[in-house]
C-alpha cells in the first residue's frame, strides 16, 4: 500500500467505528505512522484536528437517525459514545444550531459533514531547503496557554499581546541558542501547551512557565515570505511533502519556531523510521 492508500484506509477504519469506541492508535497503525505524526499529519492536510473530525462525522449520522430513523435522543446519544444525553444534546446543538429534540421535524435545518477522502499529490517541483540538527537537552522559561483540541483554528489568546510577552521574555535570553521561541507541546487529548519563551539556565520567576526539551535530532525549515502564510505553508509542506518521503518519522516532543534577527525557522523533532520487512512492507520509505 503507498501512503495515499493507507491514509484512506485509516478513514475507513474511523467510518466504519462511528457508532463504536475508536482506538486511535490502530488508526495510526492502519496509516504506517506512530500515533502523534498521524494526528499531526492529518490536522494539516485535512485542515481539522482528528477528533473534530470524527465529532463532526458522529454528529451528521446522529442527525439522520433522528430524523429518519426516529430514534430516542438517550439511544442516539449512546450510540456515538456520549455518557449522558445533556452532553450530546450540547455538542449537537453546538453544531447544528438546534436541539436532537427539534432535528425530527422535517423543516428543521441541519448540517452535514461527509466522509473525508484523501487525494495528495506529492510533485516534489519545489525544493524544500533543510537541514539536521543535533541539539543537546535545554530549558526554556516564558508564557504558557493551554488550546483545545476542539478549536478548529490554532489562535491563542496571547496572540492578542505578542509584542508584550516577547519583551518580558527576552531578558531570560542567556544562552548561545538565542532568540524568542513559539514551542507547541501537543498532549495526549489532543490539546497544545502553547509557549512563548526563550532557552535560558535563569530560574523561572512565578510569572512564567518552564520547560525542559530533550535531547534530540531536529529537522530544520526556513520559511522565508510574507507572514504568517509562508511560515505556515512551510509546515504544511513539511507535513505533506517532505515527512512522507524522507524516511523520518516525528518524534513525541516539542516542535517550535525560532525567530532570530530576521530569520524565522521551524524546529521539529525526528527519529528515523523503522522500515518493516518481509512481505507486509510498503513499496516505499516514509
Amino acid at each position: 500500500m503507498d501512503l495515499l492508500e493507507n491514509m484512506n484506509a485509516a478513514l475507513d477504519y474511523i467510518e466504519n467505528n462511528l457508532d463504536d469506541e475508536i482506538n486511535y492508535e490502530e488508526i495510526a497503525k492502519i496509516a504506517c505512522f506512530s500515533e502523534h505524526h498521524f494526528k499531526r499529519m492529518f490536522s494539516f492536510i485535512a485542515g481539522i484536528p482528528l477528533t473534530v473530525y470524527v465529532r463532526r462525522r458522529r454528529l451528521t449520522l446522529a442527525a439522520f437517525d433522528l430524523k429518519e430513523v426516529n430514534m430516542r435522543v438517550i439511544d442516539v446519544a449512546v450510540k456515538y459514545g456520549y455518557h449522558s444525553p445533556d452532553s450530546f444534546s450540547r455538542a449537537f446543538q453546538t453544531l447544528h444550531e438546534v436541539t436532537p429534540s427539534s432535528a425530527k421535524n422535517s423543516d428543521v435545518p441541519l448540517k452535514a459533514y461527509p466522509r473525508m477522502t484523501f487525494q495528495i499529490a506529492i510533485k516534489g517541483d519545489v525544493e524544500m531547503n533543510y537541514r539536521f540538527v543535533e541539539k543537546e537537552a535545554f530549558t526554556v522559561v516564558g508564557k504558557k496557554e493551554t488550546v483545545a483540541s476542539s478549536e478548529t483554528e490554532f489562535n491563542p489568546k496571547m496572540w492578542e499581546h505578542l509584542e508584550e510577552i516577547e519583551e518580558n521574555v527576552k531578558p531570560y535570553d542567556n544562552t548561545s541558542f538565542s532568540g524568542i521561541l513559539h514551542v507547541s507541546l501537543t498532549k495526549e487529548d489532543g490539546d497544545i501547551d502553547y509557549y512563548i519563551a526563550t532557552a535560558t539556565t535563569k530560574s523561572c520567576p512565578e510569572e512564567f512557565e518552564q520547560l525542559q526539551i530533550s535531547s534530540h535530532t531536529w529537522a530544520v525549515f526556513e520559511a522565508k515570505g510574507e507572514m504568517p502564510e509562508a511560515l505556515l505553508t512551510t509546515w504544511e509542506r513539511v507535513y505533506t511533502e517532505w515527512f512522507p518521503t524522507s524516511g523520518y518519522e516525528l518524534a513525541e516532543d516539542p516542535e517550535f519556531v525560532r525567530g532570530i534577527n530576521d530569520i524565522t525557522e521551524i524546529w521539529i523533532p525526528v527519529k528515523k523510521k523503522k522500515q518493516k520487512r518481509g512481505a507486509d512492507a510498503p513499496s516505499f520509505a516514509y
